[in-house]
């Protein structure tokens, strides 16, 4: 476990350095704002989202959204909106092309 007992490793961005990279940092505060990156093993950035701080992120969707790009990564099907792991994934392809809505019902939870 690392220092200070959380179980995965932490970084500071004194300066913004990387928070500039992203342009995620405030400038007139000194700081970066809330945000987050999901970025392939290419490099490549599949996600993010940038939050104002009044407002925490979401951590049970970033974990959604990880599995659902794994997922992607390892058998070429894709996600609907608001996919779970073990939900219906879609097949991409001319077949599927406004006919999403016959294959995929959306489960509302507001």
């Amino acid at each position: 476990m690392a220092p200070g007992g959380v179980p995965f490793p932490m970084l500071s961005d004194s300066g913004g350095r990387i928070g500039k990279v992203y342009g995620v940092y405030d400038e007139e505060a000194g700081v970066d704002i809330r945000g987050r990156f999901l970025i392939d093993p290419d490099g490549v950035i599949q996600a993010m989202e940038i939050l104002t701080p009044p407002v925490g992120r979401n951590v049970t969707e970033l974990i959604r959204q990880i599995k659902a790009f794994q997922h992607v990564q390892a058998t070429g099907e894709v996600m609907p909106s608001g996919w779970h792991p073990g939900k219906p994934t879609l097949k991409p392809g001319p077949d599927l092309v406004g006919k999403v809505w016959k294959v995929w019902k959306p489960e509302m939870a507001f």
